[in-house]
């Protein structure tokens, strides 16, 4: 077994929320095969691959978008996974939906699974959040921004969820439309959204 104090280094690690890395137990000076002896004790949970926890954890209804941001911590949650985050409509994505820069790496991550679109320039960069979410840091786009991305990847999630999130976030107050059409224009979907946006005003 190993030694009393690296068990312990490892236990209080995992203790986090969003649980403990490979490579922050490896940083910490603890040798990869303690994380296996560990595992096969019950005193670690595999999560996915590079991931662990303590086998007690209980978890949000968003620990999906925890296990991703720390997998991948520069990749920002985009479209139907931010619409469900901010509680806009009626979509229940079993993948979580992350933006990366489009000269990224592609994250190769088994759990959660993940469908990955490539932004750039203010697309990527513009209306992200932060929200501590089990501990863990997760970037997020704000609503304005997913409402404006959704229209922009109509073809890809339907016309109806993008109409669906705009009629809803505004009736709800959660934009202005000065906000809406910043995002609109670095979305380039300002004449695309024109006339929905006035059927709402009107």
């Amino acid at each position: 077994m190993p030694p009393a104090t690296t068990v312990q280094k490892t236990l209080r690690l995992a203790r986090r929320a969003q649980g403990v890395t490979a490579r922050e137990i490896v940083a910490a000076g603890v040798h990869r095969q303690v994380l296996t002896r560990m595992v096969a004790a019950g005193q670690l949970e595999r999560v996915v691959r590079g991931v662990y926890r303590l086998p007690e954890q209980t978890f949000t209804e968003h620990h999906g978008l925890v296990l991703a941001a720390a997998t991948v911590p520069q990749a920002t949650v985009c479209l139907l996974s931010a619409l469900q985050f901010h509680g806009i409509g009626t979509q229940l994505p079993p993948d979580v939906w992350i933006a990366i820069d489009r000269r990224a790496r592609r994250p190769a991550l088994k759990y959660p699974p993940l469908r990955v679109l490539r932004f750039t320039g203010e697309a990527l960069s513009e209306g992200v959040e932060s929200h501590r979410i089990e501990g863990q840091t997760v970037r997020i786009y704000n609503v304005a921004k997913t409402v404006a991305d959704c229209f922009k990847y109509r073809n890809k999630i339907g016309i109806d969820v993008a109409l669906e999130a705009l009629r809803e976030a505004w009736r709800a107050r959660r934009f202005s439309l000065d906000e809406l059409d910043h995002y609109a224009r670095i979305c380039r979907v300002q004449r695309v959204m024109q006339p929905y946006i006035q059927g709402l005003v009107a």
